[in-house]
């Protein structure tokens, strides 16, 4: 667990300092929902994980970007709540129509056959049809955090029934 920690600090002395209690928030979030943690080094720096207590598919990722710390939610589960989008913060629900297609879902042979398909649902009476890995990436701030845990929240019951 020692490791961990250094790990998380690590991680936390590469952001902005502003940005730091935001990243906490989250994490202190996360374990206390019994996920584990797994460290990974990337280009950008260091990749945190979380996983769900007895589930070996990650729940979500922090990511170092130059506009802040950002986590990228794996939503498995989301059409048991995508009636949460609608009343996600603005900003958050710019960053979904910002994400590329899904290019599986569209045409399956232009895409890499190894690649989980991406997200289709409805936001704002539009379907979307999103790349997994950029849909739900959000910044966390002040503006984003609760609507944050919001979606990790649904996302961990859903894993969980």
């Amino acid at each position: 667990m020692e490791k961990q920690a250094l790990y998380f600090e690590n991680y936390l002395a590469d952001i902005d300092p502003g940005h730091v209690p935001y990243a906490e928030e989250i994490h202190d979030f996360l374990v206390g929902q019994g996920c584990a943690l797994k460290f990974q080094a990337a280009k950008n720096g260091l990749v945190i994980s979380y996983l769900p207590h007895g589930g070996s598919k990650v729940l979500a990722n922090f990511v170092s970007r130059k506009k802040g710390p950002t986590i990228r939610i794996y939503a498995d589960h989301l059409p048991a709540y995508s009636n949460k989008l609608d009343s996600l913060p603005d900003g958050m629900r710019k960053s979904i129509e910002k994400a590329p297609v899904c290019r599986r879902l569209i045409d399956p042979a232009k895409c890499n056959a190894r690649c989980p398909m991406g997200y289709s649902f409805t936001m704002a009476d539009t379907l979307h049809h999103k790349c997994r890995y950029n849909c739900f990436m959000f910044v966390m701030d002040d503006g984003s955090n609760s609507a944050i845990r919001e979606l990790l929240s649904a996302e961990l019951d859903s894993r969980r029934s």
